[in-house]
């Protein structure tokens, strides 16, 4: 890549992998594509996959703006259990009785999750608390309290039922966590509920169709 290229920059939608960090797509495609400016619009936990969008050069003045675009997820959560960070990262603790929870029991939920909603997001994140991330406190079992927050859930639809999993799909605001999404929609249920997996599909007008993997974008180039 020239240096011209290199300052003007690129868009460059990833397909990220499980377990990866968004820094660690970051520092890898900085070091393969050598690149000086670069950096991710909206992280990805590590346990989820699908789509990252990094800007380089001067293209990083959109990154706000495609932050702040609508975000979809498809995913999986499990009734009748619960963990502290409400996906795999925790251990797998009970719930509660799933014995009486119907598909139409849970349909009939989703009309409180849907539109302008307040949510507590998971203690087990990267906001930070007195200048620490939460997920540092939480994991040394320090005791955090964090603000609930104003986020809008456009669509939430169970796409496939199979009790205890459920399979969703979801269109929300920035700032939505959909780890707390779950944890909040099965203590509604009354049983418990933590996210088993998830994947990013869209980012406003990106989608995951367009994206290529690390592997592709390192050894074919953009």
């Amino acid at each position: 890549m020239s240096e011209t290229e290199q300052n003007e920059g690129s868009v460059i939608l990833v397909d990220k992998p499980l377990e990866w960090t968004s820094f660690d797509v970051v520092k890898k495609l900085r070091y393969k594509l050598k690149v000086k400016k670069i950096g991710h619009a909206g992280t990805l936990d590590p346990l989820a996959t699908g789509l990252l969008i990094l800007c380089t050069g001067k293209k990083t003045k959109q990154i706000n703006t495609i932050q702040e675009q609508p975000k979809e997820y498809t995913g999986s959560m499990v009734l009748g259990k619960v963990t502290a960070s409400y996906d795999l990262e925790t251990p797998i603790e009970e719930g509660g009785d799933i014995s009486s929870i119907t598909a139409e029991t849970l349909n009939g939920l989703l009309p409180e999750f849907t539109g302008p909603i307040q949510q507590v997001p998971p203690i087990y994140s990267a906001i930070k608390v007195d200048g620490k991330r939460a997920y540092t406190k939480a994991r040394k079992g320090e005791q955090i309290e964090l603000k609930p927050r104003s986020v809008h859930i456009y669509n939430f639809e169970l796409t496939d039922i199979n009790i205890p999993i459920v399979k969703f799909k979801v269109n929300c605001s920035k700032g939505t966590y959909i780890r707390s999404l779950v944890n909040d929609f099965g203590q509604a249920a009354g049983c418990g509920a933590y996210l088993s997996e998830l994947r990013r599909t869209k980012i406003g007008e990106y989608t995951i169709e367009d994206a290529s993997s690390i592997d592709k974008i390192t050894y074919e180039g953009l």
